[in-house]
């Protein structure tokens, strides 16, 4: 694996390459993105991709990649340029692209925008809250996890992500009537540290999860676009988003193994299936539905 950093003028860019450029068999690179996940984990994943040349990168502010324009919150215009000059720099045509959570709409805006980079672009469960049936309510469930990590710090923001990314279904009266989630109760610690510059429990990736695709544009686009879900996401927002932005393209979503880090391993926490996700995923690239 060689690492590199693209110094634009809004960040320093650090990706990875594991293989040889250009790609062997004829094959386009493998890009991987994440958000917040950086290229750490995405190490199980690109593991299993041996026959591949495989780009990971950490986003602008978050793992090794340091912002330079002043800024602390994340759009999925401002990432989409990103991963755009992060494939220039490779300088190998247009990337088969995988890409989970903040990252898939970050690919979905990198698509819209910048037609030519993709040829085929899995969109693993993103977040797009405001297209389910229920998207005011998910707003404010939303809403709620900051409120709960503003007053109440890191441990208290991560159980309150944890209750509302883990209910099932839309988000009722009974969800809102549920007493403040305990850190404890998660193995999470209590105490404040005063920190607050969480990109997942702050607003500062609320962009992200707020961004509508421009159907059009991807619909007009070279790329071949797959909106995929975890089998075990199905009722979770996760799962329902993913099946609303496969219908907002006009398509059905693709089931892979797993959960929302199902190509993860034990290192992360909550293990997936990262041996049976690699092997969904080659399949999906090789052209299956």
């Amino acid at each position: 694996m060689k690492t590199h950093t693209l110094e634009t003028a809004g960040a320093d860019l650090v990706y990875d390459v594991r293989g040889p450029l250009p790609a062997p068999a004829g094959r386009p690179p493998l890009l991987m993105i994440g958000q917040p996940m950086d290229a750490t984990g995405f190490a199980a994943l690109a593991a299993r991709f041996p026959e591949r040349t495989v780009v990971t990168y950490d986003p602008r502010g978050l793992g090794r990649s340091t912002r330079k324009d002043g800024r602390v919150d994340h759009t999925p215009q401002t990432q989409a340029g990103d991963v755009h000059a992060v494939i220039e720099a490779l300088g190998a045509g247009p990337v088969e692209l995988f890409a989970s959570s903040g990252g898939a709409v970050t690919a979905l805006a990198l698509v819209a925008e910048y037609p030519a980079d993709v040829t085929t672009l899995v969109a693993h469960e993103p977040p797009l809250i405001t297209l389910t049936p229920d998207g005011p309510a998910a707003v404010r469930a939303r809403a709620g996890v900051r409120d709960a990590y503003e007053k109440r710090g890191w441990g208290a923001g991560m159980a309150a992500f944890v209750v509302m990314t883990s209910w099932e279904g839309e988000f009722t009266d009974a969800y809102f009537a549920q007493p403040e989630a305990d850190p404890a109760a998660f193995g999470m610690p209590a105490e404040d540290d005063g920190s607050r510059g969480d990109p997942l429990l702050s607003d500062l990736s609320w962009a992200l999860s707020d961004y509508r695709p421009d159907v059009d544009a991807i619909a007009a686009a070279p790329t071949r676009t797959v909106i995929a879900v975890g089998e075990e996401s199905d009722a979770v927002q996760t799962g329902r988003t993913s099946v609303a932005a496969a219908e907002l393209l006009g398509q059905r979503v693709t089931v892979f193994p797993s959960h929302h880090s199902g190509f993860c391993d034990e290192e992360f926490g909550y293990p997936g299936k990262p041996d049976e996700f690699a092997q969904r995923l080659r399949e999906v690239l090789d052209g299956a539905s």
